[in-house]
């Protein structure tokens, strides 16, 4: 997500969606870019964008910090689930781990699932209507000691299963 004048993701869940709102109508770029401090990257087909991070856990891995970040982290999770699913409907689950293995003949997994499958385990996802894109929602981390991080993805609806 692209970040404020100080290079952070927006803090609130209105500037949240907004910036959604904003991203679902901006062009897809010819190349992959990254913008805003690593919070926004984008690329042929794709946007993907950090909505939130909590701090990084390099110093204290301790369940008594780690938790509450994961507690904050999925409680705007829910609440932007729920403002999303009150626009589109329910959303749909696609599972990312598959994503991780593709042997087959498909090669590497599109994007910004490829980016996804390695953060996260799924995403819920809207179709938007009217368009041809889609928006996923999911709750990620790179490894234990990065910051978890709120993830919303946008593509082209023909890269999605089913």
């Amino acid at each position: 997500m692209d970040t404020d004048s100080t290079g952070n993701p927006p803090t609130t869940t209105a500037d949240r969606l907004a910036r959604i709102d904003e991203v679902l109508t901006l062009p897809f770029p010819a190349g992959e870019e990254s913008e805003d401090s690593g919070a926004r990257s984008s690329g042929p087909g794709h946007h993907l964008l950090i909505l939130r991070a909590s701090q990084d856990f390099w110093d204290d891995r301790s369940p008594e910090v780690v938790e509450p970040a994961e507690q904050e982290i999925e409680v705007e999770f829910s609440v932007l689930a729920t403002a999303l699913s009150e626009r589109w409907g329910e959303p749909e689950t696609v599972d990312l781990w598959p994503f991780l293995d593709r042997d087959d003949d498909a090669g590497v997994a599109p994007e910004p699932i490829g980016q996804l499958c390695n953060l996260a385990g799924s995403m819920q996802v809207w179709r938007v209507p009217g368009g041809t894109r889609w928006l996923g929602l999911a709750v990620g981390q790179a490894d234990p000691e990065f910051p978890i991080w709120l993830l919303a993805g946008v593509g082209e609806s023909a890269i999605l299963p089913g």
